[in-house]
């Protein structure tokens, strides 16, 4: 029985066999379709080579494409677990022509790959084509010798595939396994096809149109070959199951699931194991890819379907959290055929184990909420928007959590008083999707990519070149020339100016031609073309023109030293905090660097002193910084760092600094940095000159940052803080080093100072002395001892223990405080133990606010506090409380 790693190579083999180029997976988040929140299908990461805008060194292409469905209009999470089929994540096994072959060759690929490599008995194949397309179905007669019956037209877009309203579309064929007739089921078509007698196992579609506008097509230029085939899907088929979950992998991860959580792979809790297997493949993945657990966008899907999973492993009676231990039997699994996996591993675990802890702090209190809530309605019944909205509120459970909770109780949820609830508080929506941020159309980059070549880059080896002006931009359209005044985009043939990527700001400076000259404010770069952004201020730039081209020399090497440093900083943090730390984020600008790395807690002030000093050792080590060009697996044998989620081609620049002298990890004399950078960097790391860290502080969940400086802005920093302690000792009269002392023993003595005088104000308060209303005499209403008070110069923390003066003096009764602070009113009251059944503190400070201008108030029967606005109607409220005590 071939296991699924065995499924994923004969495939991707069989067809580099036929001059297929395999291509890695792409990353999770696209980074070609900002309309896409997740890689959802194989052909993602191809869209610009289908469209033609795009063009690489191979026409024919195959892969194994990791995916994600679980938001927008591809979300399969709430059928997770409890079908057989469905998963947030899986992988699409595919096969691609960009205008090489077509039908002809492609049916015969699958019914071969299908017959011969996989073995299938071809009795049990039958397929579906397009009503219309003959062509298709002649090649499936001929070549396979599948009888008419055995080759369905369908007449539905299930068999048209389209990439939008308009553009690229054709026909589809798909192959489909006939289980026999003992599983209920009809072939597609019927009125039985949603049965599971008949499954589709592969897509071919026949990219052979373009559709305009108007609904007519025409043929395509570049007519072209896309095919998915899920590997999950067949590989259940060739392991003689009829579940995916059955099949060797998704078993493995419900077995480790078991063996966490104690119970039966099989028993009656096994399809919390399948909802667990599954997710633990998405947020790992996710994680693996860049993605964090965040409140938005993304982070927030990722976030949701780690919840899922951990509800599932509390119904399974985990009390503690359970899914980072799952971890290293996904890596076993799957790590080799994506060793980003096991890159990230330590990531992942850690937050998986640090977002589980905090979700297991609300999930109890929330299902009981929940149970509570249900308890009288009966199967069919619907839990109220309102509530359904609180427990997202108040617990953080998102909607489909809840219709997950209480599918298993045959309950569902009133969806339109939730909507109404979220709009009537004016709750934050948690966004389903935020785009990628990145620019909806890059189209015109890509065409003039393709008329004028890409932008060849000369800004490591020198900052003025020549070059030559091949296209102008403005406003969104391709110009022939740029007069004085008029903002422009640029793109030349060669640069020396960095466009912004990787962290690292784009490059400033000066254009220069016969007649005229431009100032350039930032560098970007899109499809290969270096776009730089200028103003025209002296005469007109011409399509055509020779250029002299000159960067801001000091602002490059202030950038240079703040990156040189991100490296040094990035090692420092993993020798003081561990190998879990990787890089979320990055800014590297002129004035400063910022530098964002998972890791779930603040910093100390020692542990910050050690990266510190860890970066300035490496500095005064003066050592050269090496660049090379190497294979990414090369660049990662030698122990190179990479930004988990990047796209690294077949030639990586991998950036080396520092050597090892005895501390941190690593043996000594060997590197200390290596990193995968396509950024610039300082000739020697003392060209840093000094870096000083201006603190440490949260990201986001999981995620901190630090800022530091480099250079003259680091000196000038340290300059100025040492300027500020010279004075600050002038005015303490010490020494600068003993500075320190002396404001704690300033602050120990004002904290002995306060706390005289709030005793001495208490003291005076008890005694009714001037200023303190004199109205601490004793009053008796309906048999109740009464103190009220109208106190000043004493704050509202100063309340309760005045309170209880007051109590221990009368022995038996209330008492009601107001503190006049700056013309608003704190309230406080107090109602001995023998007393609180008849009377509440609590009933009593609700009152006397209300007459104060305020609202609200709380504690306990035996006291409580609030406060007001206006201080002046102290007298009302006191009365109030009189009305109370007299029934």
């Amino acid at each position: 029985m071939p296991t699924l790693n065995e499924i994923r190579s004969t495939f991707l083999n069989f067809f580099e066999s036929n001059d297929h180029a395999i291509v890695d997976s792409s990353p999770l988040v696209p980074r070609n379709d900002p309309t896409l929140m997740f890689t959802n299908s194989g052909m993602v990461q191809f869209k610009n080579l289908f469209t033609g805008v795009e063009h690489r060194d191979y026409t024919r292409a195959t892969t194994s494409q990791k995916c994600v469905r679980a938001g927008g209009k591809h979300n399969d999470l709430d059928n997770v677990g409890y079908t057989a089929r469905h998963h947030t994540f899986f992988e699409m096994l595919g096969n691609f022509s960009f205008g090489d072959y077509f039908k002809e060759q492609a049916i015969p690929y699958a019914w071969d790959l299908l017959t011969k490599e996989f073995g299938l008995d071809k009795s049990k194949l039958l397929v579906t084509v397009y009503h219309t397309d003959d062509e298709a179905a002649d090649i499936w007669k001929k070549y396979a010798g599948l009888p008419d019956d055995r080759i369905i037209r369908i007449a539905t877009d299930d068999n048209f595939w389209s990439m939008g309203a308009t553009g690229p579309c054709g026909p589809c064929t798909e192959v489909f396994y006939d289980h026999g007739p003992e599983i209920w089921g009809g072939p597609p078509g019927s009125a039985e096809e949603d049965g599971d007698r008949f499954i589709e196992i592969w897509n071919l579609v026949f990219m052979q149109n373009e559709r305009f506008e108007d609904g007519s097509q025409r043929d395509l230029d570049m007519q072209s070959i896309d095919t998915g085939m899920g590997l999950e899907r067949i590989g259940a088929l060739l392991q003689g199951k009829h579940d995916n979950y059955d099949t060797d992998l998704m078993r493995a991860l419900i077995e480790a699931s078991a063996h966490v959580t104690n119970h039966d792979p099989d028993g009656p809790g096994n399809v919390h194991h399948r909802v667990i297997a599954d997710h633990l493949r998405s947020t790992s993945f996710l994680m693996a890819d860049g993605v964090m657990p965040s409140n938005e966008g993304r982070g927030y899907v990722l976030r949701r379907i780690m919840r899922r999973a951990m509800r599932h492993a509390h119904l399974l009676g985990a009390k503690d959290p359970v899914m980072y231990r799952l971890v290293p039997a996904l890596v076993t699994q799957m790590g080799q055929a994506f060793p980003e996996l096991g890159r990230a591993q330590s990531l992942i675990e850690e937050t998986l184990k640090q977002e589980e802890t905090r979700f297991k702090q609300t999930l109890e209190r929330g299902l009981s909420m929940l149970d509570d809530a249900v308890a009288d309605l009966s199967e069919g019944g619907e839990l109220p928007g309102e509530t359904a909205f609180k427990l997202y509120d108040t617990y953080g459970f998102p909607l489909d959590l809840t219709q997950d909770a209480l599918r298993e109780k045959g309950l569902g949820v009133d969806t339109g008083g939730f909507d109404a609830a979220m709009a009537e508080q004016k709750a934050k929506a948690r966004a389903a999707w935020s785009g990628s941020g990145e620019a909806a159309d890059a189209s015109i980059w890509f065409d003039i990519a393709e008329a004028e070549g890409v932008t060849d880059f000369l800004g490591y080896d020198t900052e003025m070149a020549e070059g030559q002006i091949r296209a102008l931009v403005r406003d969104g359209a391709v110009v022939t020339e740029a007069k004085t005044g008029e903002d422009v985009q640029i793109v030349l043939n060669q640069t020396p100016f960095y466009a912004e990527s990787g962290g690292q700001v784009g490059d400033t400076g000066v254009v220069r031609t016969d007649g005229a000259r431009a100032e350039i404010t930032d560098t970007r770069k899109v499809a290969g073309v270096f776009i730089h952004f200028a103003k025209v201020t002296e005469g007109t730039l011409t399509k055509g023109d020779a250029a002299q081209l000159e960067v801001d020399h000091l602002r490059r090497s202030r950038i240079r030293a703040n990156h040189s440093a991100t490296h040094l900083l990035h090692e420092a943090l993993r020798a003081a905090l561990g190998p879990h730390v990787a890089q979320r984020g990055s800014l590297n600008a002129e004035d400063r660097l910022r530098f964002d790395f998972s890791h779930t807690k603040a910093l100390s002030l020692e542990e910050l002193k050690q990266i510190e000093d860890d970066v300035n050792a490496y500095i005064r080590q003066n050592d050269t910084v090496e660049t090379r060009i190497m294979t990414p697996d090369d660049a990662r044998a030698l122990g190179a760092q990479a930004l988990f989620g990047e796209k690294y081609g077949d030639e990586v620049r991998v950036v080396s600094m520092g050597t090892h002298a005895g501390s941190g990890k690593g043996a000594d004399g060997a590197t200390y940095s290596i990193e995968l950078c396509g950024g610039t960097h300082v000739q020697r790391t003392g060209d840093i000159g000094v870096f000083v860290t201006l603190g440490d502080s949260a990201s986001s969940a999981g995620v901190r940052r630090i800022e530091a400086l480099t250079g003259a802005d680091a000196f000038r920093y340290l300059s100025e803080q040492d300027h500020r302690v010279a004075a600050l000792a002038l005015e303490l009269k010490a020494q600068p080093g003993d500075v320190l002392d002396r404001v704690r023993g300033l602050m120990d003595e004002r904290k002995a100072l306060g706390n005289e005088v709030a005793q001495l104000r208490r003291e005076l308060a008890m005694a009714g002395g001037a200023g303190q209303g004199g109205g601490a005499a004793v009053e008796e209403i309906g048999g109740v001892r009464f103190v009220a008070q109208v106190l000043s110069g004493v704050s509202g923390k100063d309340l309760p223990a005045l309170l209880d003066e007051h109590k221990a003096r009368i022995g038996s009764g209330v008492v009601l405080l107001i503190a006049d602070t700056d013309g608003k009113a704190a309230v406080a009251a107090g109602v001995t133990d023998d007393l609180t059944s008849r009377v509440s503190a609590e009933d009593i400070v609700k009152l006397a606010v209300v007459q104060l201008g305020g609202k609200g108030g709380g504690g306990r029967p035996d006291m409580a506090r609030g406060g007001g606005r206006d201080v002046t109607n102290a007298e009302a409220a006191i009365e109030t409380v009189r009305t109370l005590l007299k029934g």
